[in-house]
């Protein structure tokens, strides 16, 4: 008994030295390994190469903006999120886990009238190109991302089945555009009908439509080109009016340059003009040189410009 007494407080005494010690600590901490860590705020994770176009296209699919689809395959999850992006995620515990962007929100495939695919571009690199991904949708029960597939090296293709386009003419393009533009197919309809364009023509001038719908995207120097035609415009009756006595200041300032150099301006219209350089040489006579009239005959498509014929 003396020792089992002595044994006991041998233990009670060890036991006090490490409570004397401290609690140990557990710490639960999350991996911070893997691009698809869930724990990682998503900007951590995804840096997308540029923001995605506005939404466009039938107004019925505008529902689906905001919402984001899922279906994973294999190891890998893919996320379809209309009008913004297509993601995929690699399902594993490995510490580089990849998970990147398939395609940004481009633009609208377009054939025969009709919606037949939305362009996600310019996502993650792929060797010396961008990824890209096409997402064709179907008809179905319920919105849901059916398939995945990469038909060729970083270009995917995506299934997405929704309700909202069952109808016949859910995916029609010519009524989702205004009225001004239905009028410009219209007019490039009866000229191809009347043989004065040629398909290609005709197809560029449709091409012309989409872009300035917003439903293509147009290349950077018709962004330019735009920019610099919106620049001409007037927004107000009192912009106009200002520019317009600017210039006819301007106009003034150069007449009377014209003048202290001897050359005498004469003309109250664009289609009436005349310039006269008068001479001070002595006994030099008057040397007048006059432009064509508005009566010049003009062949279909001229430019409009007269040159002299002398």
């Amino acid at each position: 008994m003396a020792a089992a007494r002595l044994l006991l407080a041998a233990l009670g005494a060890a036991l006090g030295l490490f409570a004397s010690a401290g609690k140990m600590k557990i710490v639960e901490e999350p991996n911070t390994f893997g691009l698809n860590n869930p724990f990682l705020p998503q900007t951590n994770r995804l840096q997308p190469k540029m923001s995605p176009s506005a939404v466009s296209g039938p107004a019925h699919l505008f529902r689906l903006a905001g919402k984001c689809f899922s279906f994973v395959e294999s190891t890998y999850k893919y996320e379809f999120c209309p009008f913004h992006n297509v993601t995929q995620h690699e399902q594993t515990f490995r510490w580089n886990a990849y998970s990147g962007i398939l395609g940004i929100w481009h633009e609208w495939e377009i054939a025969n009238n009709t919606f037949v695919g939305m362009w996600m571009r310019e996502g993650d690199s792929c060797e010396t190109k961008s990824r890209q991904t096409k997402v064709q949708l179907v008809c179905g029960k319920s919105n849901k991302l059916a398939y995945v597939s990469e038909p060729s090296t970083c270009v995917y293709s995506l299934t997405f089945e929704t309700p909202l386009v069952c109808h016949p003419h859910s995916l029609l393009v010519y009524p989702t555009l205004t009225e001004a533009l239905q009028r410009k197919w219209d007019e490039a309809e009866q000229l191809l009908y009347d043989e004065l364009i040629t398909d290609q023509g005709y197809k560029k001038l449709l091409k012309e439509i989409f872009e300035e719908a917003g439903l293509l995207k147009a290349t950077e120097e018709k962004e330019v080109e735009k920019q610099n035609k919106k620049s001409l415009e007037f927004e107000t009756l009192e912009k106009c009016s200002k520019e317009y006595k600017q210039l006819s200041e301007e106009i003034k300032r150069l007449q009377d340059l014209l003048s202290q150099h001897g050359i005498a301006y004469k003309g109250n219209s664009a289609e009436n003009t005349s310039v006269e350089h008068v001479s001070h040489r002595p006994g030099a006579g008057v040397v007048t040189e006059r432009h064509g009239s508005k009566d010049d005959e003009h062949l279909h498509g001229d430019t409009g410009l007269w040159n002299d014929l002398v």
